[in-house]
């Protein structure tokens, strides 16, 4: 395996780092834990002077640079795609973006006269080949990409694409309904993306692009219906690849991502290449990413959990990764279990798929040495299980390790952050816990008054000498994180402090040398009666009751207390529960004050793409509180 399979600031330090370089390739992989103290500060040094520099380049610059070009990038439902394939039509998807995309008035004196200078590209594709080609599209024309939720209804895809001032559309045929509505109303130039193309039926059309940029080629793939394009429209492939090598790429916008809108408005997070690719190093070095790996990919792409964790880092690294149109039980059952290649070895998902895979495992496979020869088949082909984006439920974590043997890694993330938290690679996992700093991140925990509880580093985190608590507001430092939200300045400014650091929104704890994530402090910690009560706490306990299928805990308004614990809950079928039951239950597990005082059986709970809450939504809905 050669230096260009390790990420960028990775090889830039095996190359000054003889121990670090030797360790790599004797066992694969190497997480941070097993180096010396001294190597380790060496290595955060030399990855934040390496994730600062000006070398910084663009997923599709590594993927050329790597020299993938053969291996298989993407397998979907439309065939199985290598690298060459991906970075020729993404190429020629780029000419036609440069040739229909009006130039930003307020950009155009900055941008290079062949590129352009962070116009907004909206995409709204399935998860599939569309979605990657896309995106790299946009990146190649000097564009930031704006994924859109395939899912969204019309009204929340427009406030997306009108606060981001997209002004191109790519889309593909299932959605050009929604997408010709979004083109008359905002104004967008818009392309069609012809599926075939990119099945085995249309591989002929990949060969084509590599000999000629003609037009007619690139029409059969693409449908303009709102512009005229000429030949000469089109700018030479030899002249838009040779002005990528010459782009300053480290502070341009790489994407817009919107947050969930679980506690407040979707905000725009800008993501630049530099963050992007911080982002992704840390994450390739601490989970171990190779070039053999293959990783299902079942989750949403317009979050950062799909976007970066499960597709930007096999990319990135030259491995491959399966694309499921959209998340079915029986479906990723056989995945997990296929002998056919690619093997899956790697899988990342929300809280919510792994407990519909366990529902899924009770239904569908029954017999001891069924179940025994599945766990023993999942034990050794996957070598890595992520869960994250929501809190884990410990009944969850067990139910899942006593089916596939494995314990599932912990890690705590936000759109505006990446990846922060993160629970070991090879040594003992916590359930509950989140683990310790990734590379390049440093945390600390402040309490209500502004003081530091609690800092730390990838390294060591040390408490604050006569600290009488450690937990607070949870604030981060690193390359990884956003510098701004889009056009919300306001908001920007109220999310760091005055020396730069990050304003999560969570309420943390450091315990035993681990991180916990306590919950949102607008709304899952609940003040009552004078005490802190963790809703995600309360949840966790109120699932090992085998009545209850899922749970929200809230604050509800009381006079007396200031807020009462209550239970929102759905129920196992055939299943009942009343308040006086469930307290009763409660004593043997939880304190008195954390006890719900109120009870709500409700048929479902509202999730979100990723399997989130709005906990304040749910509040208006159940008890009217505005």
């Amino acid at each position: 395996m050669g230096l260009y399979h390790l990420p960028r600031c990775l090889r830039y330090i095996s190359t000054k780092s003889t121990f670090f370089h030797n360790c790599y390739y004797q066992t694969g992989r190497v997480g941070l834990d097993s180096l010396p103290v001294t190597q380790q500060r060496y290595f955060i040094n030399s990855f934040k002077r390496c994730a600062s520099s000006s070398i910084i380049k663009p997923l599709f610059l590594n993927v050329l640079k790597g020299g993938y070009d053969d291996r298989t990038a993407i397998v979907d439902n439309l065939g199985s795609h290598t690298y060459g394939d991906l970075v020729r039509f993404s190429t020629a998807l780029a000419q036609l973006i440069l040739a229909v995309t009006p130039r930003d008035p307020a950009l155009r004196k900055r941008g290079s006269g062949v590129i352009l200078n962070g116009e907004r590209v909206a995409i709204l594709c399935p998860n599939n080949i569309t979605f990657v080609l896309s995106q790299f599209a946009a990146w190649m024309s000097g564009c930031t990409a704006v994924p859109l939720c395939k899912v969204h209804p019309l009204s929340e895809l427009d406030y997306v694409v009108r606060d981001s001032q997209s002004s191109v559309l790519i889309a593909t045929r299932e959605f050009a309904d929604k997408a010709y509505s979004l083109a008359e109303t905002n104004n967008l130039k818009l392309l069609i993306l012809n599926q075939d193309a990119f099945s085995k039926k249309g591989s002929n059309y990949s060969k084509a692009l590599d000999e000629s940029s003609a037009l007619t080629t690139l029409q059969s793939i693409v449908e303009v219906p709102n512009c005229n394009v000429g030949e000469e429209d089109l700018i030479e492939k030899r002249v838009l690849v040779q002005k990528w090598s010459q782009v300053r790429w480290k502070n341009r916008k790489a994407m817009v991502i919107y947050t969930s809108g679980t506690t407040g408005p979707p905000k725009g997070v800008v993501q630049t290449f530099a963050s992007f690719e911080a982002q992704v190093s840390m994450m390739l070095h601490a989970w171990g990413w190779t070039p053999n790996d293959v990783i299902l990919h079942v989750l949403p792409l317009h979050h950062v959990h799909g976007l970066v964790n499960v597709l930007a880092c096999p990319l990135w690294c030259g491995a491959t990764c399966v694309m499921m149109p959209e998340f079915n039980v029986d479906k990723v059952w056989d995945k997990l279990l296929e002998d056919a290649e690619p093997r899956i070895n790697l899988f990342m998902a929300v809280p919510t798929i792994y407990a519909k895979l366990i529902e899924g495992f009770e239904s569908r496979f029954r017999g001891h040495k069924v179940r025994a020869f599945i766990k023993a088949k999942l034990r050794d082909r996957i070598r890595l299980m992520v869960v994250g984006s929501a809190a884990l439920p410990q009944p969850v974590l067990e139910k899942w390790e006593s089916i596939s043997g494995h314990r599932l890694l912990e890690r705590y993330g936000m759109t505006e952050l990446g990846m922060a938290l993160s629970n070991p690679l090879n040594s003992v996992r916590v359930p509950g816990a989140v683990g310790n700093p990734l590379p390049t991140v440093e945390v600390r925990i402040v309490d209500r008054n502004g003081n530091i509880c609690v800092k730390g580093n990838s390294i060591c985190s040390q408490v604050t000498p006569g600290s009488k608590v450690v937990e607070g507001d949870l604030q981060v430092s690193g390359p990884a994180v956003t510098r701004e939200y889009w056009n919300k300045p306001e908001a920007t400014t109220d999310s760091f402090t005055k020396d730069g650091w990050f304003k999560t929104g969570d309420t943390a704890s450091f315990k035993d040398g681990v991180y916990r994530i306590l919950g949102r402090t607008s709304v899952d910690i609940i003040k009552s009666g004078g005490y802190k009560i963790s809703a995600l706490d309360v949840e966790r306990h109120l699932l090992a009751h085998n009545n209850i299928a899922e749970c929200a805990v809230v604050g509800a308004p009381d006079v007396t207390w200031g807020q009462r614990v209550a239970a929102i809950v759905v129920l196992r079928n055939g299943g009942g529960l009343t308040l006086s039951e469930l307290r009763m239950w409660a004593r043997d597990f939880m304190a008195p004050y954390m006890i719900p005082t109120e009870l709500r059986v409700v048929d479902i709970i509202p999730r979100n793409a990723m399997g989130k809450i709005n906990k304040k939504q749910l509040l208006k809905d159940i008890f009217d509180v505005e």
